[in-house]
């Protein structure tokens, strides 16, 4: 079996409409789902780019690959899944984001990454592992075709593509970087060409992969390939014509959407709204007119990623690979999308940023189907090994999460019955620690520093998430009972290095 990893960044569940959405058409994830397994309770380990990414790719919690918070490069002489399917004789390869490293600028000069927006954009990129010094192997994969950024502010791989096909174009990219804060923008310039925009770039790079494949290039290896998006994640700027697919008039808002009045009250979230740490990038309080372009903006982004999406499946096709090829769509994180009259991600005990698609096609094994078992993200990277065949003493050694076959053999059958969610963030002044805990009925929220103060939901009865049963004396032995269960959890994700070298 071949694999197709496909990600994009910043993609909630709800905005797709095979799981439930009105407004927004996505026909060909749609159909993929109706020939696969739809899961309804996944989950991110972490809901934040760099430590859910991380734990993707190693089958860790945060607190063990170490990577808690954006900003943190992710160990290299960690053993990862691409590394141990390499090893196995696997051809290994991603086109577009991986986020293994920081993109922003370093606090200290020393500090080196290969996928700094800096690096990339300099005239001469020096002893920085960037450009044509880019390091190979790169975490285990072999080929890389590099795109970072959001929207049209992007570096790597995909600016030196898009000098080749419109200088022009590539000096108004460039030119955008010149002022840090676009990036920070919750829109980019409307008129970018379809044809060279970043979802383009990764999806042409991606058929590129599979028709050398197909060739013979790679000879009778196998292929591990991820097609990782750069949006739906702002600043937004569907190119072309999806721009103005979907009017901000025709959006609409989320039931509580006036909540963010309340929250005011809220002991932790309170503080961060009324004195925000970092207005421009977490738990942006947001009005009626911006909320609605930025989600009509965003549904135009998954537009694109679907159309890219049906381009590429429609390939593996022709080219004879559906039938021996696992495929999977997923996201790294979500985003409030107007929840509680908030935008962006950041620390809070919300569905929006924690909530995410998951479709998974196993040929000759998935039979189509909804499944309402809860998975995890750390589960993903211990199924796709054992999906491979790949015997136990070969994976990366600790792997923490679930073997979901099979739940994906039988939509109906559980393997877990909670999710543990381990949530960091330390961006500028801002240091929180919160953790999660997802069980089929409930879910609950504890902040560090907070004793008496968490957040419990009724998932079934209040999906919109309005009323904190925390203080209900109703639901104080559930409180109790969720509050010792996250306990356990966080006991078990703990790491357990360094080994002991000794008996005493």
């Amino acid at each position: 079996m071949n694999v197709l990893f496909i990600i994009s960044d910043a993609h909630r569940a709800d905005h797709l409409s095979c799981y439930g959405n009105p407004i927004l058409k996505t026909p060909n994830l749609d159909k993929f789902a109706k020939e696969g397994v739809r899961f309804s309770n996944y989950f991110c380990t972490a809901p934040i780019c760099m430590p859910n990414r991380a734990t993707l790719h190693t089958g860790l919690y945060p607190n063990v690959h170490g990577v808690r918070s954006n900003g943190i490069n992710l160990r290299e002489d960690l053993p990862n899944i691409a590394q141990t399917l390499m090893k196995r004789g696997y051809h290994t390869a991603v086109m577009g984001k991986t986020h293994f490293q920081f993109m922003s600028p370093p606090y200290r000069r020393k500090t080196k990454s290969a996928e700094c927006w800096g690096d990339w954009l300099a005239e001469e990129a020096g002893n920085n592992p960037v450009k044509e010094s880019f390091p190979l192997p790169y975490y285990g994969f072999q080929e890389v075709e590099f795109a970072t950024g959001n929207g049209t502010i992007c570096v790597g791989h995909y600016l030196d593509w898009l000098e080749k096909k419109s200088p022009k174009h590539a000096e108004f990219v460039k030119k955008k970087w010149r002022r840090i804060d676009n990036y920070f923008s919750l829109w980019c310039d409307k008129g970018f060409p379809e044809e060279l925009y970043s979802t383009t770039y990764i999806k042409e790079r991606t058929i590129a992969f599979l028709e050398r494949h197909a060739r013979g290039d790679y000879g009778d290896k196998p292929f591990y390939l991820h097609c990782s998006f750069l949006d739906p994640h702002y600043p937004l700027c569907p190119p072309g014509k999806y721009y103005d697919m979907y009017k901000p008039e025709e959006i609409e808002l989320p039931p509580n959407f006036n909540d963010a009045k309340n929250l005011y009250s809220h002991k932790f979230l309170g503080p961060l709204l009324k004195n925000p740490p970092f207005f421009r990038a977490f738990l942006r309080e947001t009005n009626e007119e911006e909320a609605r372009k930025f989600i009509a903006l965003t549904y135009g982004s998954i537009a694109l990623i679907d159309y890219s999406i049906g381009e590429i499946l429609s390939t593996l096709k022709k080219l004879g690979y559906a039938d021996n090829t696992i495929v999977m769509y997923s996201s790294d994180h979500g985003d409030l999308m107007g929840d509680h009259g908030l935008l962006f991600k950041g620390p809070c005990p919300y569905n929006g940023v924690l909530h995410l698609p998951l479709i998974w096609k196993v040929p000759g094994l998935t039979k189509p189907g909804v499944s309402e078992s809860l998975i995890s993200s750390i589960d993903i990277p211990k199924t796709i090994l054992n999906l491979l065949n790949i015997k136990e003493r070969h994976h990366p050694p600790d792997m923490q999460g679930f073997d979901m076959t099979h739940v994906l053999i039988d939509p109906n059958k559980k393997v877990r019955n909670c999710v543990f969610i381990e949530n960091d963030e330390e961006v500028g002044t801002l240091e929180a620690r919160l953790r999660h805990l997802v069980t089929e009925d409930y879910k609950l929220t504890i902040y560090e520093g907070f004793t008496n103060h968490g957040d419990l939901f009724d998932r079934k009865n209040d999906p919109d998430e309005l009323n904190n049963l925390w203080y209900n004396e109703k639901f104080k032995n559930i409180r109790f009972k969720l509050v010792n269960k996250l306990l356990q959890e966080n006991l078990k994700a703990q790491t357990r290095d360094p080994k002991r070298v000794a008996g005493t």
